[in-house]
């Protein structure tokens, strides 16, 4: 019985042991793992392009976007001159479908410039945007700010247009990001590591930021068994979440279509 016993031990630490090792990846999926996909987020609309609005009843106003009421830094009006009467009106998010909107010249060029001085533009995906001639892609979500507040309709930007067929990401405004490291008082290399986001799956938004990543890991990627299965939590890092959305959602569509 004992013997019995014993073997019965061993086996669970065996399998336990087993559970915990870490998933090693070889450089090339390291390099992917590591690569920014998403769209850079922005806060500052630009004045002097025309933009364009699409009101939930289907119309369409395009216009240049003069100023915006944020709360949290998540757009819930627009004030917009229309391009050809030059009438000023303001819209509600919540009469808002999506917009199409342009990063202000000044904060495309900090950002920009961020990058270039942290040497973190190499690790930036260059794939074409879903978007043309640099407009910017936000749409209506009811959410919840911080997870804290009663959920309100804002319109936010989507940083993965181009794979949001099951997981939306959408800029946090208010979102930490990493500086990197040097020495000796040198340039900083790396860095630019984005800490927080918006998150929707199905009919659920969450605030996601860094610390809550593990706790969510299941609900963001749990319904497939076979991304589970090649990135275990205890193998990735959150500097690769853009990569493993766009990942788990080639994984989960090609699985649908097959």
């Amino acid at each position: 019985m004992k013997l019995k016993l014993l073997s019965f031990v061993c086996f669970m630490a065996c399998a336990i042991t087993f559970a915990q090792e870490k998933v090693k990846y070889n450089d090339e999926e390291i390099k992917v793992l590591k690569t920014y996909f998403f769209n850079e987020g922005f806060n500052q609309p630009a004045t002097r392009k025309v933009s364009t609005l699409i009101m939930k009843n289907g119309t369409e106003h395009k216009g240049y976007c003069k100023l915006v009421a944020t709360k949290k830094g998540q757009i819930h009006q627009i004030v917009f001159k229309d391009s050809v009467s030059e009438k000023k009106e303001t819209y509600n998010a919540d009469d808002i479908a999506e917009a199409y909107l342009f990063a202000s010249g000044m904060e495309k060029f900090n950002k920009v410039s961020e990058k270039m001085s942290n040497f973190g533009m190499g690790r930036r995906n260059s794939t074409k945007k879903l978007t043309s001639s640099d407009e910017i892609y936000f749409v209506n979500q009811k959410v919840s700010l911080k997870n804290k507040k009663d959920d309100k309709e804002f319109l936010m930007q989507l940083v993965n247009p181009e794979f949001s067929q099951i997981i939306s990401v959408y800029h946090d405004p208010f979102a930490k990001e990493s500086k990197g490291y040097g020495f000796g008082g040198g340039p900083k290399f790396g860095g630019g590591v984005v800490k927080s986001y918006y998150v929707q799956k199905g009919g659920k938004v969450l605030w996601l930021p860094k610390s809550d990543f593990e706790e969510n890991y299941e609900f963001l990627f749990g319904d497939n068994a076979e991304f589970m299965q090649k990135y275990p939590y205890k193998s990735i890092s959150w500097d690769w979440f853009s990569a493993l959305v766009m990942e788990y959602t080639k994984m989960s569509m090609t699985k649908d279509q097959g």
